[in-house]
C-alpha cells in the first residue's frame, strides 16, 4: 500500500506537470518541473559553523535498491566554476534516500553555492552562508514556526525567500504535523498520508509531501536553516515518554513511534545529526562575539508529563543532563547575546492567577525558576528568548521579584514569541481577546493572536529587534505582506521597547542561486526537433542572433535568462518554419555578464550562452 501511495504521489506532483516553466499562481504547490529529475526535493544547508555546514538532498528513482553514489561541490560563483569543495557518498533505502553531508574546511562569513550529482543529472544548485568569527556588527535571522499544510499556502516561506537580507532562517519547530487529512485543519488541501502518521513510512512520506511544496523549497535553496522540532514532529502535546495524542493501544508504543518521528526528521531536515540513536538535538552555534545561538529540546529530551503541580522539583522540562549543559554554556560564553532558540513560551501567561497552558513553561515553574535563579546569580546579561509553538505573536519581558514595566526592573530579558506560518491562532479557536491578556499579564508588551507570518530578528553589538511580519491572505499564493510592529532590547538592559518604525537589515546583494538546474545550461540540444547551431555575434555588446534548425513548422517559447536564472526575457508562440530559422536579440540594455538563450519546443530544448560586455 505505501508503495502505491508513493507512486500515486509521484504521478500527481511530477508527472503530471510537463511544462518546463509552469507559472500557476493558484496552484504553485505542485508547481514540479519533470526536469529536476531525480532530485525533484531541490536542496537544502544547515547548521552553519564558520568553517563548514550541512548540505542536503535527495534522490527520487523507481529503480534504485541499495544505495546510489552522489556527487556533491561548493562553489563560490553561481556558475560553479571556482570550485572550493567537493566530495562523494551515498543515498541510501536506509535513509530514505536522502543525503546529507558536513562540508568542512570553508571560510567564515561567506556565501557559497552548492549542488549535486545523482544518476548522471544535477540538482538545481543552492545557496549557503557560514558563520562569522570575530566581532560581527549585525545578523539577521528569518525565525518561523508551525506551518500546517492544509491550513493555507506557505506565505511566510515565499516571503522570506524573496529577501535578499538574511543570514539565516530558524525554525522553532511544527515544521510537519502528524494529523489525518482534515484532522484538526480547516482543510484547504489534503496531505499525503491521509491517515494520522505513525510508521517510519507514514512520516517519510508526509515529509516528502511538505517538501515538495514550491515555497519551502526555494527558501531552503537560497538560506541555510537551523532547526529544533516541537511537537507535531512526532504527536500533539508530546512528551518524553508519550503524547496526549498517542495511544499505546491503537498505535504501538511511544517509544517506536518516537524514534520512527525522530529519524525520518534527520532523514528530512539540514541538521547536524548526533552520531548515536538517541536524535539528541539541543546544541549551540555561535556567530562570532556577537551571540551564542542555544538551541533547546523544550520537548523530547527530558519533558515530564503536563499536568501535576508545577512547583514539584521532581518535574523537569529540559531534564538534568540539557539543563547543566546550558548552564555551563550561559555562564562560560563571552559572546554580547545568549539567545535561547526553544519551543514553547517561557514567560507567564495567566488570566485570573489561573495557569492558561500547562504544555508551556507555566506547567514547570520550578525549573523555570531554576533558570531564571541561574541567569540571576550568575550576572548574564543580555538574555534573548525565541519561542514558537502557540501560533501566536508576543513580545515578554521575562519577569522576577519585584518586575515594573514601567521602570524597566525585575525582569531577567526578553522573549520574542512567532506566530505561524499557517496554523490556526487563538482568535480563530475563540480564544481570550489580545487586551484581557495585557491586563493579567503586564510582562506582555505586545501580541497579535490572529495573525500569521515571521519574525525578522536583527542582532547588534548595540541593540536586539524584533520586527512582525503578517501575510494579508494564506487561501492563495501571491496575496503579499505587510509590516506591524517592532519591539527592541538594549545591551545591557532586560525589558523590550516599542520601536518607532522596522529595523533595517543588510542588503547583501548576492546572487541568489539559479532557478534551474546546470545541466540545463551546459547542455546545446536537447531537443528531438531543434538543432541549435550559434549565437553571434558572441561576445556581444548589443545584439545576437540565434540560429537554430527545426524540422517542423511549429510554435516554440524563447527565454533569455541570466546568471541568477532569472527570466529576463519570456515570448511565447514564437513561429518557426522547418529549416533554417534566426531569432535576433537586443542586449544592449542588458549588464555584462552572462545569460543564456532558450528556445522550448513540445519535444525538448536547445539553450545557448551568451557573454555580453
Amino acid at each position: 500500500m505505501k508503495k502505491i501511495l508513493l507512486l500515486f504521489l509521484f504521478y500527481i506532483l511530477v508527472l503530471d506537470y510537463t511544462a518546463l516553466f509552469a507559472q500557476s499562481k493558484s496552484d504553485s504547490r505542485k508547481n514540479l518541473n519533470p526536469n529536476f529529475y531525480p532530485f525533484y526535493h531541490g536542496v537544502a544547508s544547515g547548521d552553519p559553523l564558520s568553517d563548514r555546514v550541512i548540505l542536503w538532498t535527495r534522490i527520487t528513482d523507481e529503480n534504485l535498491v541499495d544505495s546510489t553514489l552522489v556527487e556533491w561541490r561548493i562553489a563560490t560563483d553561481t556558475l560553479m566554476t571556482n570550485i572550493v569543495l567537493s566530495g562523494s557518498g551515498y543515498a541510501k533505502a536506509e535513509n530514505d534516500w536522502t543525503f546529507k553531508t558536513d562540508a568542512i574546511g570553508l571560510q567564515s562569513n561567506t556565501w557559497y553555492y552548492y549542488d549535486f550529482k545523482g544518476l548522471g543529472k544535477y540538482s538545481i544548485r543552492g545557496r549557503t552562508k557560514t558563520a562569522p568569527v570575530g566581532n560581527v556588527s549585525q545578523i539577521r535571522m528569518g525565525v518561523v514556526s508551525c506551518s500546517d499544510y492544509e491550513n493555507g499556502y506557505f506565505e511566510a516561506y515565499k516571503y522570506l525567500k524573496e529577501r535578499n537580507d538574511l543570514d539565516v532562517v530558524l525554525h522553532l519547530g511544527d515544521y510537519i504535523y502528524e494529523y489525518a487529512t482534515g484532522g484538526n485543519t480547516i482543510g484547504r488541501e489534503n496531505v499525503l498520508p491521509e491517515n494520522e502518521i505513525v510508521t517510519l513510512e507514514d512520516y517519510r512520506l508526509r515529509y516528502s509531501h511538505y517538501r515538495l511544496d514550491q515555497d519551502l523549497m526555494r527558501l531552503h535553496q537560497q538560506y541555510p536553516f537551523i532547526t529544533v522540532w516541537d511537537d507535531h514532529e512526532s504527536a500533539n502535546n508530546s512528551w518524553m515518554n508519550g503524547a496526549e495524542n498517542h495511544s499505546p493501544a491503537t498505535e504501538g508504543e511511544w517509544a517506536v513511534r518516537k524514534n520512527n518521528s525522530g529519524k525520518a526528521y534527520h532523514e528530512w531536515l539540514p541538521i547536524r545529526s548526533p552520531q548515536s540513536s538517541s536524535y539528541s538535538i539541543y546544541r549551540k552555534i555561535q556567530y562570532g562575539n556577537l551571540f551564542d545561538l542555544l538551541m533547546l529540546d523544550t520537548r523530547i529530551e527530558g519533558r515530564s508529563e503536563q499536568g501535576g503541580n508545577t512547583n514539584d522539583p521532581t518535574r523537569s522540562l529540559l531534564g538534568a543532563q540539557q539543563f547543566a549543559w546550558l548552564s555551563n554554556e550561559m555562564q562560560n560564553s563571552t559572546a554580547q547575546w545568549k539567545i535561547l532558540g526553544q519551543q514553547v513560551m517561557m514567560a507567564p501567561l495567566q488570566v485570573f492567577g489561573s495557569v492558561l497552558n500547562n504544555d508551556q513553561w507555566d506547567g514547570y515553574n520550578y525549573e523555570r525558576q531554576q533558570l531564571y535563579s541561574l541567569i540571576q546569580n550568575n550576572a548574564i546579561n543580555n538574555v534573548i528568548v525565541l519561542t514558537g509553538d502557540i501560533h501566536t505573536s508576543w513580545v515578554n519581558d521575562l519577569p522576577i521579584s519585584g518586575y515594573s514595566a514601567s521602570n524597566c526592573t525585575g525582569s531577567i530579558g526578553v522573549e520574542y514569541v512567532v506566530t505561524s506560518v499557517t496554523s490556526s491562532g487563538l482568535a480563530e479557536l475563540g480564544g481570550i481577546g489580545g487586551a484581557t491578556i495585557s491586563l493579567f499579564n503586564p510582562h506582555n508588551k505586545y501580541n497579535n493572536l490572529s495573525k500569521h507570518g515571521y519574525l525578522l530578528l536583527d542582532v547588534t553589538p548595540t541593540k536586539v529587534t524584533g520586527n512582525y511580519y503578517y501575510m494579508n491572505d494564506l487561501n492563495s499564493s501571491g496575496n503579499g505582506e505587510y509590516f506591524e510592529a517592532a519591539w527592541y532590547c538594549n545591551n545591557g538592559e532586560k525589558c523590550a521597547k516599542q520601536a518607532t518604525s522596522a529595523s533595517t537589515g543588510v542588503d547583501y546583494s548576492t546572487p541568489f542561486a539559479p532557478e534551474f538546474p546546470i545541466d540545463y545550461v551546459a547542455s546545446t540540444d536537447k531537443s528531438e526537433t531543434l538543432i541549435g547551431f550559434s549565437a553571434y555575434p558572441n561576445p556581444t555588446m548589443d545584439e545576437t542572433v540565434l540560429q537554430l534548425y527545426s524540422l517542423n513548422s511549429e510554435k516554440v517559447d524563447v527565454f533569455v535568462i541570466d546568471a541568477n536564472g532569472k527570466h529576463i526575457l519570456k515570448e511565447k508562440g514564437v513561429q518557426l518554419t522547418q529549416g533554417l530559422n534566426y531569432i535576433q536579440f537586443n542586449l544592449q540594455d542588458f549588464k555584462n555578464g552572462i545569460y543564456y538563450i532558450r528556445v522550448v519546443s513540445k519535444n525538448g530544448l536547445v539553450t545557448k550562452s551568451v557573454v555580453k560586455f
